[in-house]
C-alpha cells in the first residue's frame, strides 16, 4: 500500500539516481573481482566475476530504458514508454541465463582439474569489500522501489540482494579453500552460484511479462483503492474495477454505482471527487471512471 505517495517528477528524479548508482557500483565490483579473479584463481570468484560484468551490462540498459520510459506520452505511444522497463528486464534475464551457461563450464573444468586457491586473504578482502559496496546500493534501491513502484529498480535490487548472500558463499568457498585445502569446495560455490543466477533470471523474467501481459495490482493494493473509492458518500458500489501498471505510471478503471436519477452535472463531479481522492494515494495514476445509475447494474446482476 502506498502510504507515501511521490510526485512523478520526485520519482523520476530517485529513478535516474539509483540507475546511475547501480551502474557505478557494477563497474567497481567488476574491477576487484578480476583482481581478485587473476590473483586467486578461484571459480567462486569467478562466477561472482561474471555476475557483475551482468550487472553492470543489465544496469546500463535498465539505466537507459528507465530514462525512456519516463519520457512523456506522444501521439505514437498515448499510454505513455512505461513498458521500456519490463523489456529491459526481459533482456536482463537472457543474459544472466547466458552468463549461467558459461560458468556451468567454468565448474566441470574446476571438478576435473581441481586447484588450491592461491593468494586467499586478498580474495577474501575483496569480497568483503564486494559485500559492503553491494549492501549499500542494496538499501538505496529497496528505498528507491518502494518509493516508486518501478519493477526494473525492484528486479535489480532482487538481484544484488541475492549478489551479497552469494559474495558470502564465495567467502566460505575461499577460506575452506585457501586454509583448509578443501579443493572441491571452490566449485561446489560456484555451481551454487550458478543455481542462484538461474533463479535470478527467473524471477525477473517472471516480473517482467507480468508488466507486459498487464497483470492486476495485488489484491492488497485493489482493496485499498476499493476503499477510497466507497469512502465517498454519495458511492453506492464499484463494479468492473481493473488495473495494471506500466513504468512509473498506474493506470485504474472502473464503474461507479450512484443513485437514480442523478443529474449528469453530479455524476460528473463525483466522478472528479473519487478520482481526486485516488490520486492523493496514487499520484502517477491514469483514473478512468464509468458513471452507472444503481438500477442499471442491478439489472445486469439478475
Amino acid at each position: 500500500m502506498n502510504n507515501n505517495p511521490m510526485t512523478k517528477e520526485q520519482s523520476e528524479v530517485l529513478l535516474k539516481r539509483a540507475t546511475t548508482a547501480s551502474v557505478g557500483v557494477a563497474v567497481t565490483l567488476i574491477g576487484l573481482k578480476t583482481w581478485g579473479y587473476i590473483d586467486s584463481g578461484s571459480v567462486a570468484i569467478f562466477g561472482t566475476l561474471l555476475d557483475s560484468v551482468m550487472d553492470s551490462l543489465s544496469s546500463i540498459i535498465i539505466f537507459i530504458a528507465v530514462r525512456f520510459s519516463i519520457t512523456p506520452a506522444d501521439d505514437d505511444h498515448r499510454f505513455g514508454h512505461g513498458k521500456a522497463e519490463a523489456i529491459a528486464g526481459l533482456l536482463q534475464a537472457f543474459i544472466i541465463t547466458a552468463t549461467s551457461l558459461l560458468l556451468v563450464y567454468e565448474v566441470f573444468d574446476k571438478i576435473k582439474n581441481p586447484q588450491i586457491i592461491g593468494k586467499t586473504e586478498i580474495g577474501l578482502g575483496i569480497i568483503i569489500a564486494s559485500i559492503i559496496l553491494t549492501l549499500l546500493l542494496v538499501l538505496y534501491q529497496r528505498y528507491v522501489a518502494k518509493k516508486t513502484k518501478s519493477i526494473a529498480i525492484e528486479a535489480d535490487g532482487m538481484h544484488y540482494t541475492g549478489d551479497i548472500l552469494l559474495n558470502i558463499g564465495v567467502a566460505i568457498a575461499l577460506v575452506l579453500g585457501g586454509y583448509f585445502n578443501m579443493i572441491y569446495a571452490d566449485p561446489i560455490f560456484g555451481a551454487i552460484a550458478c543455481f542462484y543466477l538461474l533463479h535470478s533470471a527467473w524471477e525477473v523474467f517472471k516480473a517482467s511479462t507480468d508488466v507486459l501481459m498487464d497483470k492486476e495490482m495485488d489484491d492488497d493494493e485493489k482493496k485499498n483503492i476499493v476503499s477510497i473509492i466507497k469512502s465517498h458518500e454519495r458511492v453506492i458500489d464499484i463494479h468492473e474495477l481493473r488495473t495494471r501498471s506500466s513504468g512509473l505510471n498506474i493506470f485504474i478503471q472502473f464503474h461507479l454505482d450512484l443513485e437514480r436519477g442523478i443529474s449528469l452535472y453530479d455524476a460528473h463531479t463525483i466522478s472528479d471527487q473519487v478520482e481526486d481522492s485516488l490520486m492523493e494515494v496514487y499520484p502517477t495514476a491514469e483514473i478512468f471512471i464509468h458513471a452507472d445509475p444503481e438500477e442499471i447494474t442491478k439489472d445486469r446482476v439478475e
